[in-house]
């Protein structure tokens, strides 16, 4: 079955209306072109954009026939690749998030051990300092800009202590970072990146001269001992986990906060019942989650979905935060529940490249809420919500300053 290929909606996921609020443009696509076919700007490949949760799910499971490197899938057509990689793309593209099979395998299991529960648990005593640090500076000022004085701050001080990258340093890799997914000028983009470049260059020959207990040392000594992780790689996925370790994680906290003053009464469950912290985080991935789109995937062989014809070498891109409301598979899907049963979202994705972060991102939610919660009484929106900012340019979804008050 192929699909009308004139749109029921007009659908730009990087549109100031999706970015602001996505749920009901999420809800019309899932009612009236739940699988919605473009052709890209160029006029020869197919883009198919999926907007339930149990389309979503079964291509996330299905790691053969849709693979993350499009490259790999047709090697003798890369310069015809969809939408042809920038040089900031191609800077940070060789992590594992682009592979799929053995390379993936590969550079997983090389930083998987520094994620698990297990270790993430040991980190739990420093992003409490973290927290409490950045929360001292503030608190008797009575307001703040809770992006800027801490849902920011605290998951890049987290990221670059488990690297080995001096904390101090935060404000220099945030503007790294920033340059890398938001780049302001092709001249500044370059500057920055070059001066990133640099300074990580730099690191790596430190620690292969004297190695740490920090994860560059692990991904430098294993480059050594003939694990095959090659230079580019090597700097593809300090900057992956760089990025990755803190982006989502800041509109998790900040945005999910807003989403807990908007709603008084969970606000109050949980003031009442702090237990419910975990549960809340969960119910936050699944309602407001940074995550509007999974990485794309590309078909490696003609598949149907939903009826539809997808084609070897079609682009698949999968809508999260629609799966994330879909009636069919959440009971009240539009309301916001701290006490959700069975909250099995795709938050943090599925299959072979569910978030290796995962752990650290929970628990870093749930101290960093926990910890405002518990230490700024009274804690509301200080402007009202029409006055809040949305951040447009970056590729997840959530506020981009969030003025609050307490007292």
């Amino acid at each position: 079955m192929e699909p009308n290929t004139q749109p029921l909606i007009e659908f730009d996921p990087y549109s100031t209306a999706f970015k602001t609020d996505p749920f009901p443009m999420l809800a019309t696509m899932r009612r009236d072109v739940p699988i919605y076919q473009e052709i890209d700007k160029d006029g020869k490949h197919r883009i198919w954009t999926i907007s339930r949760h149990a389309d979503v799910e079964a291509i996330l499971r299905d790691h053969k026939r849709f693979v993350s490197n499009y490259r790999s899938l047709f090697p003798q057509e890369a310069s015809d690749e969809p939408e042809p990689r920038s040089q900031v793309e191609n800077l940070i593209s060789d992590n594992m998030l682009g592979k799929d099979g053995h390379d993936h395998a590969r550079l997983r299991t090389l930083v998987s051990k520094a994620f698990t529960n297990r270790m993430v648990q040991t980190l739990r005593p420093r992003i409490q300092a973290f927290a409490d640090e950045l929360l001292d500076q503030v608190v008797e000022q009575n307001e703040m800009d809770l992006v800027d004085a801490f849902a920011l701050p605290l998951p890049i001080m987290v990221i670059l202590e488990m690297l080995g990258i001096p904390v101090t340093d935060r404000d220099r890799v945030r503007a790294w970072s920033q340059a890398l997914i938001d780049p302001a000028g092709q001249a500044q983009e370059e500057d920055l990146i070059q001066e990133l470049l640099t300074y990580l260059g730099e690191l790596f020959t430190t620690r292969r001269r004297a190695p740490q207990d920090d994860v560059i040392s692990a991904m430098v000594q294993a480059e050594e001992s003939g694990d095959r992780l090659s230079e580019s790689e090597l700097y593809s996925m300090v900057l992956l986990l760089i990025i990755a370790g803190h982006e989502t994680t800041v509109k998790l906290i900040a945005t999910g906060t807003l989403t807990l003053l908007q709603h008084p009464d969970q606000l109050a469950r949980l003031h009442t019942d702090p237990a419910l912290i975990n549960s809340a985080i969960e119910e936050l991935l699944r309602y407001c989650g940074p995550t509007d789109l999974a990485k794309s995937r590309f078909a490696t062989e003609d598949v149907e979905i939903g009826g539809h014809l997808i084609r070897r070498g079609d682009r698949v891109r999968l809508l999260i935060n629609s799966a994330n409301r879909d009636e069919v598979r959440f009971n009240a899907a539009d309301t916001f529940d701290i006490t959700r049963q069975h909250n099995r979202h795709l938050g943090f994705g599925l299959g072979i490249h569910f978030c290796l972060g995962a752990p650290l991102a929970r628990q870093e939610a749930e101290i960093a809420i926990t910890t405002l919660l518990g230490r700024l009484p009274n804690l509301q929106l200080a402007v009202p919500i029409g006055e809040v900012e949305w951040d447009l340019h970056s590729f997840v979804y959530g506020v981009k300053h969030l003025p609050v008050a307490w007292g």
